[in-house]
């Protein structure tokens, strides 16, 4: 003899099905949040795991750091929004501009300047 298993929702009144269906909801939410936590903490380890070695993945890092600044009350001033739109519009624009494997300068190295001289960023003493 098999037995149907037997749907307690529908024995339920309607508002002990709806406060049920709420929890479930809730329960779904927190679980995609821990997850999403996870995988931003996974993210983070990663991104300092070691410094940057083209623009294009610094500038991934700087719009990440961005992206976290604009989910903060601060970025709800408009003109902060503008600003932020537009540089993650020009990192974007810029990383594909600049070749994949181009590097960046090493910490400390000379960088050409607009005079054409190199600056090495330490004072004279």
């Amino acid at each position: 003899m098999k037995q149907t298993p037997i749907v307690l929702d529908e024995h339920r009144e309607v508002a002990a099905q709806r406060a049920t269906e709420i929890r479930r909801q809730l329960a779904e939410i927190e679980a995609d949040q821990a997850a999403l936590r996870s995988r931003r903490t996974e993210l983070e380890k990663f991104l300092v795991a070691a410094p940057a070695s083209t623009w294009p993945e610094a500038a991934a890092k700087a719009r990440y750091l961005v992206g976290l600044l604009a989910q903060t009350a601060i970025a709800r001033d408009p003109r902060r929004q503008k600003l932020i739109a537009g540089f993650l519009d020009d990192c974007v624009r810029l990383s594909a501009e600049q070749p994949a494997g181009t590097p960046l300068p090493e910490k400390g190295a000379a960088e050409p300047s607009g005079n054409g001289s190199a600056s090495t960023g330490q004072r004279a003493q």
